[in-house]
């Protein structure tokens, strides 16, 4: 690995007629990290990786790699490859001939090529499919050609636009776990960019959260999670109880914004005494939702506040401790509840 950073971002912006995409991005991405871009749409983040990779010219700004500025450098001549939601492979290419594609217009031998394609698709593990077509492929095969033919060049960093997007839930997650132990294996840099916060936080070493063109938090997923800086992080990256005014004043003893976890609020009938040290309120379920491994309460706080508690289903498969309806006491460690910075 090197010494210095893989990527550089200093003051980048770009302006689209009247509007702000990237709104002055100040960002490290370290040599073989697997570093995220999370944010909803048109938050900013597609745009930055299109100007890492040289397709977008910032309107301010510059972009270096391993140092070298190449803010005006053509995307070809850029250490970086990128790898689209749609794959954007050749139909009528075999899958060899795809993976090869890159290597042949920059003129390496035809044996250097077969070779190089041979290693890549072994790291993907899609040996022995070289002769089908994409058309021949699941979606999850097509996707690892897609990164194979990124791999075979080599490149310092390997950008990726929202990947698995167009894979169904269990591929999905399946991919997920490919993928980041192909990083790991190939060892250079991934920048993923993603909407979807629990493939984020499963993926990688660090994140950074995007709205409305600026970055909010950048941290570790442990950090983002159970640390949310901002009250749009701590909606945006799960599910976060978020009390202000009256009810944190009267829940958490004083005035400012708080969040607390849906997953961190044990919930009992109101006849349990709260553990010594433990923040509790007394409310009413007015929802109860079953997803397989938990339920979730939508409950009505006496003290003014509506909150989301997750429990987990570890006794019963029919869920549930409580009905709509119910009268219940929640508690909650002190430690659990996260102050949001004033903005």
């Amino acid at each position: 690995m090197r010494d210095g950073p893989a990527i550089t971002l200093r003051g980048l912006r770009k302006q689209f007629g009247d509007v702000r995409a990237v709104d002055g991005i100040d960002l490290e991405i370290g040599d073989g990290e697997f570093f995220s871009m999370l944010g909803p749409s048109g938050s900013g983040k597609t745009t930055v990786l299109r100007m890492i990779a040289g397709f977008e010219l910032p309107t301010a700004g510059t972009v270096l790699l391993d140092g070298v500025d190449v803010t005006r450098t053509a995307p070809f001549e850029r250490d970086v490859n990128t790898v689209f939601q749609d794959y954007a492979l050749f139909p009528h290419l075999d899958v060899r001939r795809n993976v090869e594609y890159g290597l042949r217009v920059r003129g390496v031998p035809k044996a250097e090529r077969r070779t190089r394609a041979g290693e890549a698709l072994r790291a993907v593990r899609l040996e022995g499919l070289g002769q089908r077509r994409p058309t021949a492929l699941s979606g999850g095969q097509r996707q690892r050609v897609a990164l194979a033919r990124a791999l075979v060049n080599r490149p310092k960093v390997l950008l990726l636009d929202e990947p698995l997007g167009a894979l169904d839930l269990k591929l999905r997650e399946e991919m997920q776990v490919e993928l980041k132990a192909l990083q790991r294996e190939v060892g250079i840099t991934f920048v993923f960019v993603t909407h979807d916060q629990q493939e984020a936080l499963t993926l990688s070493d660090r994140v950074a959260v995007f709205n409305h063109g600026r970055i909010e938090q950048v941290g570790t997923p442990v950090e983002v999670y159970e640390r949310p800086a901002t009250a749009f992080v701590a909606g945006f990256v799960g599910t976060s109880n978020l009390l202000t005014g009256a009810a944190a004043r009267k829940l958490v003893g004083t005035d400012g914004t708080f969040s607390i976890r849906p997953e961190k609020i044990a919930m009992s009938t109101v006849d349990d005494p709260p553990a010594d040290g433990a923040g509790s309120a007394d409310g009413t379920v007015v929802d109860v939702v079953y997803a397989g491994p938990a339920t979730r309460y939508v409950v009505d706080l006496d003290a003014g506040a509506r909150v989301v508690v997750m429990q987990q289903n570890g006794q019963s498969s029919t869920g549930g401790a409580g009905l709509a309806g119910d009268t219940v006491r929640l508690t909650w460690s002190p430690a659990h509840v996260v102050e949001i910075p004033s903005s």
